[in-house]
């Protein structure tokens, strides 16, 4: 038998996130007050706290401020993912997330490499952004 995958549960404030990437979008929040990009999501600006927030998309592009390499798996289900990278993304409109990056040479991975996201539908509520090394197309090895 087969480990579940533990995945994200969308709440009031991640909805139009978690949707928007099911249809391949990467969303990130935005103040309207005083310009200020966000994430994670906040009922709230984290610069200004205005609550004149809204979603917009991202570029889907940006540059790995840090990363490793799992060679444990994190929980069971990863068990057969072994060796897995994980980073810390700088998206280029200023704000940080988390997320593996897949689709790419484990050993090309390095701090300020230039990535893009891709979405790995897991099921039919969930896709999760991941990302790959710009102009990447290889097998994670």
């Amino acid at each position: 038998m087969s480990a579940t995958r533990p995945l994200p549960q969308a709440i009031d404030e991640t909805k139009p996130y978690w949707d928007a990437a099911r249809a391949g979008k990467l969303l990130v929040q935005k103040c309207s007050s005083c310009g200020t990009y966000q994430f994670y999501p906040r009922s709230y600006c984290i610069a200004c706290m205005s609550d004149k927030v809204s979603w917009v998309e991202a570029s889907g592009k940006g540059m790995i401020y840090t990363f490793t390499i799992n060679h444990r798996p994190a929980n069971e289900y990863m068990k057969d993912k072994v060796p897995y990278a994980v980073a810390a993304i700088d998206l280029d409109e200023g704000v940080r997330l988390l997320a593996n990056i897949v689709e790419s040479d484990l050993k090309a991975i390095k701090c300020g490499a230039r990535v893009q996201v891709v979405f790995e539908k897991v099921t039919d509520e969930i896709t999760l952004p991941q990302f790959k090394l710009a102009g990447s197309a290889l097998s994670q090895s």
